[in-house]
């Protein structure tokens, strides 16, 4: 059910947890966590307290929100905003070729960085992604990791933008 920001303002940190947990791939303690932050002025502004949140995280604790993403075109289950959001741009309708694209580049990608690649797929095309995993392969440990954080942060906007009704 979407709340309201005023709503959100107002529930409980266990009804606020529910609400917004999976606005950061299965990772709920993110939510828990903005709870104490309240009130939120805006959307923008509750987005803002969820990355800062992340930003404070323990080095493990955001290679395990990287991880708990699923590949891209991939047909593992995943959270439903991210079947929704690969579903947007047609990861769920890949030809053999693209399918086989899409697994040669999430295999290459992980057994360099030993994470899942991210990307906002709702700013991308097919293409545009593919060209990203070519380009983002040549990054190091350090600032690909900065890169998927980067993406989550972009993911979860779109998702409370989503989420939050006027």
């Amino acid at each position: 059910m979407p709340y309201s920001l005023v709503q959100l303002n107002q529930i409980s940190q266990e009804e606020f947890t529910q609400a917004l947990g999976e606005i950061f791939e299965h990772t709920p303690a993110i939510a828990r966590r903005t709870w104490d932050d309240r009130p939120f002025a805006s959307t923008a502004d509750l987005h803002a307290k969820m990355v800062t949140v992340v930003s404070a995280m323990t080095d493990a604790e955001k290679l395990a929100l990287i991880q708990a993403h699923p590949d891209l075109g991939s047909k593992a289950k995943m959270a439903e905003a991210s079947v929704s959001e690969q579903t947007g741009v047609g990861l769920d309708r890949l030809s053999v070729e693209e399918f086989d694209r899409f697994q040669f580049l999430n295999r290459s990608y992980r057994e360099k960085f030993d994470f899942p690649f991210i990307a906002a797929v709702k700013k991308h095309t097919k293409t545009s992604i593919i060209e990203a995993f070519k380009s983002r392969l040549d990054n190091s440990f350090e600032t690909e990791m900065q890169q998927a954080l980067a993406e989550i942060c972009e993911i979860a906007r779109f998702r409370i933008e989503s989420a939050i009704r006027n």
